[in-house]
């Protein structure tokens, strides 16, 4: 077997069952790395495998002893040599580095992240670098597109991460699995050029532009006059348009496929210039200078205006749809803020009938003008409305969630380490009255129990209940950074937790990832 597979130029299929199993057992035996069947792929004579040994992880390339391939120049790692069934091999054994990710997205197209188009996709976020093993089995088998490196710049900021951090720990993730059926990498809420440097050279494939500092609020209530008055001073050169060429564009009634007729009387009108007007500029500056960075390199943009006040009317999404067309962006998905509250990691919190009628219009909106997708923001644990969603938007749907991930980790601590999640949940009630501040939730920390009023086997209900759930949820960041006598004081707990019991870990995260895919699934 072994042989045959070092004999192979090209990129193999993946090994399975007993064969998979018996080689694994020879190179353990051979070299005290223990491989993970599923990442086994050969290539231009070298077998590739991720293997670990205690909760040390290496990227390991074995070849034959007579032959030095020049594919190893892209990787680096210490080298010795083994008997393995029957064969004389040279092994080396990498560190899960930058330098290797790099190497394998150089080799293996199918660890490189792509572009989908319009296809319903799900983005996993993972704030701790551990859980896209979990997000791979749970997407298997759903048709969804996976967005497996998805991260925000503020959370990049709160973790301590870099965007090379969160694509290598995605690739390792993907090729441990053995996923070879593409993935997208998603830089999400960008607010500034620097951002788009930053993810692009990185290897991101989405960008998700938000606009929302430069999004009036103020519009929804504004008077008249005033509105008059903030449109004549909205800036008409970066948006190459004039007050009066706004108005003939929207003097007719735009029908959508529902047969609704959307039409833009005086306030109207206003209203959604005023709103969205610098949003609007702010985002075709970012696109086009994302189009002059990736050059000749396929990507995707979404705008995303999610994490702002009041909610996107029908007009309001017409006028934001109609005036990127017109000022020349290409987009593959929209966010909206929709009717409700997205609190964080918490169910959907509104009026399910009204919610429903609104994201019917959403999606027609989408069809009429591209079509494009209806991405879900703050989507984490959102079980009300997924069917609903689903149902209505079919394809044209992105459902994001981060949070979810990272409170499930913590929930697989609780069974690992209770004392621990006990220090967590302390902290966590502590911490939350200042880190609410830049979320939009309502916790209230007075009602989540106290760590010493509960027993071991209460610990993980903290996470089913509404509060404990959000207080958890936004302190990830002072979690992950905290320090005691100038060390992290949780996070190289946590991290040796989870990767010592990687099983527990990947089955919770997995099992509750499942449940927000299974009504997207086709």
């Amino acid at each position: 077997m072994l042989s045959s597979l070092l004999q192979s130029a090209a990129i193999t299929e993946p090994l399975m069952g007993e064969a998979a199993t018996k080689l694994a057992a020879d190179i353990a035996g051979a070299t005290g790395w223990q491989p993970y069947v599923t990442s086994f792929v050969a290539s231009q004579g070298i077998l590739f495998f991720l293997a670990r040994r205690g909760t040390d992880k290496r990227l390991c390339l074995l070849w034959k002893t007579v032959e030095t391939p020049d594919v190893l120049a892209d990787f680096c790692g210490e080298r010795f040599g083994a008997r393995v069934d029957g064969e004389e091999v040279e092994c080396q054994a990498g560190y899960l580095d930058h330098t290797n990710a790099l190497g394998l997205r150089k080799h293996f197209a199918f660890l490189r992240p792509r572009v989908f188009g319009v296809r319903a996709a799900f983005g996993a976020g993972d704030r701790l670098g551990l859980a896209t093993p979990a997000h791979v089995r749970a997407v298997r088998g759903t048709g969804l597109s996976p967005f497996f490196a998805q991260q925000s710049i503020r959370e990049m900021t709160r973790t301590g991460r870099t965007p090379d951090q969160v694509m290598d720990s995605a690739t390792f993730g993907v090729f441990q699995e053995g996923w070879r059926e593409g993935f997208g990498a998603d830089a999400d809420h960008l607010k500034t050029k620097e951002d788009i440097d930053a993810t692009a050279a990185a290897g991101f494939t989405m960008f998700t532009i938000d606009p929302g500092d430069h999004v009036d609020n103020e519009a929804a209530t504004a008077d008249l006059e005033t509105l008059r008055a903030k449109f004549d001073a909205l800036p008409w050169k970066e948006l190459d348009a004039t007050p009066g060429l706004i108005g003939n564009v929207y003097a007719d009634p735009v029908r959508l496929p529902d047969d609704s007729v959307v039409s833009f009387d005086e306030a109207t009108l206003l209203r959604a210039a005023v709103k969205y007007g610098r949003a609007l500029a702010h985002t075709s500056a970012m696109y086009r200078h994302l189009k002059s960075v990736m050059a000749s390199r396929p990507f995707e943009l979404e705008m995303s205006v999610d994490e702002t006040a009041t909610p996107t009317s029908t007009a309001e999404h017409v006028f934001v749809a109609s005036e990127l067309r017109r000022l020349g962006v290409e987009w593959v998905s929209l966010a909206p803020r929709f009717i409700g509250e997205f609190e964080k990691g918490v169910d959907y919190i509104g009026d399910l009938s009204e919610f429903e009628k609104a994201f019917a219009k959403h999606v027609a909106v989408a069809q009429h003008f591209g079509p494009y997708k209806i991405s879900i923001h703050s989507g984490s644990d959102k079980f009300s409305i997924y069917p609903i969603a689903a149902r209505l938007a079919g394809d044209l749907v992105h459902l994001k969630t981060a949070g979810t991930s990272y409170l499930e980790a913590l929930r697989a601590i609780a069974k690992i380490d209770p004392p621990l999640f006990r220090e967590i949940l302390g902290f966590a009630i502590a911490r939350y009255p200042t880190d609410r501040a830049s979320y939009h939730v309502s916790a209230d920390p007075a009602k989540v129990p106290t760590p010493k009023t509960l027993s071991g086997e209460q610990l993980a209900g903290v996470l089913d209940q509404f509060d404990g759930r959000e207080v958890l949820h936004v302190t990830f960041g002072s979690v992950l950074t905290a320090e005691a006598g100038g060390r992290p004081r949780f996070k190289d707990r946590v991290m040796r937790a989870l990767e010592s019991n990687e099983e527990v870990h990947y089955e919770t995260v997995r099992a509750h990832i499942e449940k927000h895919m299974r009504p997207f699934a086709h």
